[in-house]
Order: C-alpha cells, then structure tokens, then sequence
C-alpha cells in the first residue's frame, strides 16, 4: 500500500469521493454530505488529502484535513477538521482508515492545529468505531450538519 498526497480536484480523488457521495445517498437516502468543500481547503499549509493506491496503482482509500478557525459554526481556533474519509469496500477491515487518519493527524499537529474534529453520523457506526477507538471524544456539534439529528461530533487534541 502507498499513500501519496493528491489534490482534491485529482481524478482518483474525485472518483473515491463520488464513491464516498453514493454511500452517504444510501445509508441516509439523500444526495450525500452537502458540506461546501473548495480544492484549496486541502492546500498545504492549510490542509491535506491522501490517497492509498495498492499494488497496481488502483486507489482504494482517502481522507482529508482542512484548517478551521473560530467561524460561528462551532469551530474553535487551531480545529483541523477530518474530510472524506472513505475506503473502498473490498478493501475494508485491513486498517487503511487508520493509517491515514494517523498521517493526517501527524500533518495536521505538524502545521500547528491542535485540535481534530470529526462529524459522521449515527448510520455509519463503522466510522464512529474507528474514531472513539482511535481517542476520540464527543464534542459540540459544528458544522453544516450541526442542527441535524442524525450529526455526531468529535474531537481529539492534537
């Protein structure tokens, strides 16, 4: 396995996000997570996206940070919030998730936010697995989703 930087305009980016957008539609019967993302929010030194290719040059994982500040939508100065976090599913239960949220924490400490936030949702129990196991805690809501009920929030320190 090979995890390498992309942008998230990258066509192997856009195509693990379109994979990521349909799960949402299924689990939750909608269009996906509708949260504005902009290709420069992942943009050393303000953020980074990655990508794990496996032998044959086939991408079958991503994750993203962007930087968050104080913005009235419940973020907190020096948040780096966690993006896109996807794995293919042949692919699941080999700890891709994790080693990519474990390079995208490291980035984001490197670039001095001090926190990692995280919102996923009550029908993805596999990714709420994955964060409290990896010492996440619940936090306030923020975000787009952070009036929804189906939203869960959290946050490790950096």
């Amino acid at each position: 396995m090979h995890i390498r930087p992309v942008p998230f305009d990258h066509p192997d980016a856009v195509k693990l996000n379109d994979q990521v957008q349909a799960e949402y539609g299924a689990r939750y019967g909608d269009d996906g997570d509708a949260t504005p993302l902009d290709t420069a929010d992942f943009r050393t030194p303000n953020g980074l996206y990655l990508i794990a290719y496996d032998a044959l040059g086939t991408p079958v994982a991503s994750g993203g940070w962007r930087a968050q500040d104080e913005n009235g939508e419940g973020n907190e100065d020096g948040d780096a919030e966690l993006k896109r976090m996807y794995v293919i599913e042949q692919m699941r239960g080999r700890g891709l998730a994790r080693r990519i949220l474990a390079a995208l924490e490291d980035d984001a400490r490197a670039a001095g936010r001090t926190r990692m936030v995280l919102e996923t949702g009550t029908k993805q129990p596999e990714a709420v697995a994955l964060y409290t196991s990896s010492g996440y805690e619940p936090c306030g809501k923020f975000g787009f989703y952070r009036f929804h009920d189906l939203s869960l929030c959290y946050a490790k320190a950096l």
